[in-house]
């Protein structure tokens, strides 16, 4: 969607992205079985490049004092939906019917299209050419690849056939990829570009950054509602774990104008080292303060406040190197980074939860060590990104090379 929006208008492949959304969300909730719930979840994924367009669209209309916070916001959101969405799909699922989940959300992007369709205008910065169908096609195929096997290896067995295999074909599909893409006149990424040491280590923070993220939605909504005969259980019911969980939302919302105000002095490298300290500190926390709600309220809300600071510094890292003429992709490129982060974090999460397990009442249970252990690693994880960010070069913020 990215590459699209660059080419042929961010806006129009705006509107597109979220009429998928309204679409999937339609058949979802039509859906009695599970093939078309998996197609409606599959078109609401689809608009995953609302976050980049949006970024971008910034970008080309937002004067330059404007456009540091703004973009932070944006980035910001991703992590805000949703942890806002928790309390409020809990609410529906405890007391009404499942389907009305996928109505809400299909009515909610019924007024974002509204919106978007009144007030945000289309940017005349557009790229133009051809649209890379191998490239597509390569990507697609080495990403389902990879992620199937990542999320699928554990049931499967990491050493079984299936699961090599799936990683053997990833791996040639995304080489051969690579040769493509350097070699076509228009690529649908452009790896010349991506391998600059700025987009390149801001990727590959973002990544684990995305693993960092995600543990904190493995973990604790789980710790708050496992029974107490455990004996570290809170037995807290789905909606007052959503209660917990969505503060960090509005921390995040909060933090990302101080993102902003941190890249305007210090530079956006800084404020996502900082980020991953702060996220660092709070896995840290975590896997001490786990006995009661209030504990476990102050750790999300710590994780929050670095996602915040995180997430509003990379669009900034990004565009900072790149040309205005692919700023959708590049952003939508590293918004993939942070999904298969968060794909792997599911994974190990997964396995982890599965090995560290207590038997309670004739039913097998992740133990008390198992969380722990996860939230170790997501505080390794994020000391790692923090690692990657420190050898970011040094650059002026997005906002000094608007005009590139």
């Amino acid at each position: 969607m990215g590459r699209l929006g660059d080419m042929y208008g961010k806006r129009r492949m705006l509107l597109i992205s979220v009429a998928m959304l309204v679409t999937g969300s339609v058949v979802a909730a039509l859906s009695s079985s599970l093939t078309p719930m998996i197609v409606g979840r599959a078109m609401q994924g689809l608009a995953s490049g609302v976050i980049p367009l949006g970024i971008s669209i910034m970008r080309d209309e937002l004067p330059s004092e404007k456009l540091g916070t703004a973009t932070a916001q944006m980035s910001a959101s991703l992590g805000v939906g949703g942890a806002l969405g928790l309390p409020a799909a809990a609410l529906l699922a405890e007391n009404t019917n499942w389907h009305n989940l996928f109505w809400v959300s299909a009515g909610l992007g019924l007024i974002v299209f509204g919106l978007v369709l009144r007030f945000v205008p289309e940017s005349s910065v557009r790229s133009g050419g051809r649209f890379d169908v191998l490239g597509g096609v390569g990507l697609s195929a080495g990403l389902i690849s990879l992620l199937l096997a990542i999320s699928q290896g554990a049931g499967w067995g990491w050493t079984g056939g299936r699961t090599l295999g799936l990683f053997a074909f990833a791996i040639a599909v995304l080489l051969v990829w690579g040769w493509w893409e350097r070699r076509t006149t228009e690529p649908l990424a452009d790896l010349r570009t991506t391998a600059r040491p700025q987009v390149l280590l801001t990727n590959l923070a973002s990544m684990v950054f995305g693993f960092a993220m995600f543990a904190m939605s493995l973990v604790l909504p789980q710790l708050l509602q496992m029974p107490k005969a455990t004996g570290f259980g809170l037995g807290q019911s789905m909606l007052a774990s959503g209660l917990v969980m969505g503060p960090s939302g509005l921390v995040m919302l909060l933090t990302a104008p101080l993102s902003a105000r941190i890249s305007n002095t210090r530079g956006p490298k800084v404020t996502l080292m900082l980020g991953a300290v702060v996220v660092a500190a709070g896995y840290g926390f975590g896997s001490v303060l786990m006995g009661s709600v209030w504990e476990l309220v102050l750790v999300s809300l710590l994780i929050g406040a670095g996602i915040g600071l995180a997430y509003g510094a990379m669009p900034a890292l990004i565009m900072a190197a790149v040309p205005v003429s692919e700023t959708a992709a590049a952003n939508s490129f590293n918004t993939l980074m942070r999904s298969i982060g968060t794909s792997v974090s599911s994974a190990v999460a997964g396995v982890i939860l599965a090995q560290l397990t207590i038997n309670l009442g004739g039913y097998t249970l992740p133990s008390q060590t198992g969380f722990r252990v996860v939230l170790i690693i997501g505080a390794g994880a994020a000391l790692s990104a923090l690692a990657i960010a420190s050898f970011i070069p040094a650059r002026g913020v997005s906002g000094s090379v608007r005009g590139r």
